[in-house]
């Protein structure tokens, strides 16, 4: 008797999506998106600004893209994610479709229907696709776990009224506590 296999997507399947639905495909797994909420966008917003504002000020060389923006995680055609903010430190693997490795600081802002992605899947491969940092941005709880990557530090929570450290950046915090004002 023959198994059942399941289908192996690929980025291919992402393009044929129809227009204005979003997905994630990690390890050939298709992972359907919904659309962000106005807290989320908030979000988003302002850690850009306060990402680009940081960049820009320090005359650095990183580049700070809020999603959608492609990530071709494992440069190969089974794995394209869409985190809510990207910060790019190498420009050599930057093209017209996206980015094609591991951004070098990734935040995700959890939902409910995110929450298992982010905390569990998206924890892992980013990990091990070596993104230098992480942080999960949890707006009903108003905290952030931040992933320290690259000096294998353990995982640290913060409330949003605390000043956030940066750990791709020595001298750079963010506070989150005006959001909801």
């Amino acid at each position: 008797m023959a198994l059942l296999q399941e289908k192996i997507y690929t980025v291919k399947d992402i393009y044929a999506l129809p227009e204005g639905q979003r997905a994630e495909l990690v390890d050939g797994q298709l992972y359907m998106m919904a659309p962000p909420s106005t807290v989320h966008q908030r979000l988003v917003s302002h850690f850009t600004q306060q990402i680009g504002n940081y960049i820009h000020s320090n005359n650095g060389s990183c580049e700070v893209f809020p999603a959608p923006f492609a990530v071709f995680l494992n440069q190969d055609d089974q794995n394209y994610v869409e985190p809510d903010i990207s910060v790019i430190c190498n420009r050599n693997k930057l093209d017209n479709h996206g980015y094609n490795g591991a951004p070098d600081w990734i935040v995700e802002i959890i939902s409910p229907s995110t929450e298992r992605m982010d905390y569990g899947i998206k924890l892992f491969k980013y990990r091990t696709a070596n993104v230098r940092e992480y942080w999960i941005v949890n707006p009903l709880t108003r905290t952030v776990n931040v992933y320290d990557f690259e000096h294998d530090e353990k995982t640290r929570q913060y409330s949003f009224d605390n000043d956030i450290p940066v750990c791709i950046y020595e001298d750079f915090s963010i506070r989150l506590n005006n959001i909801f004002s």
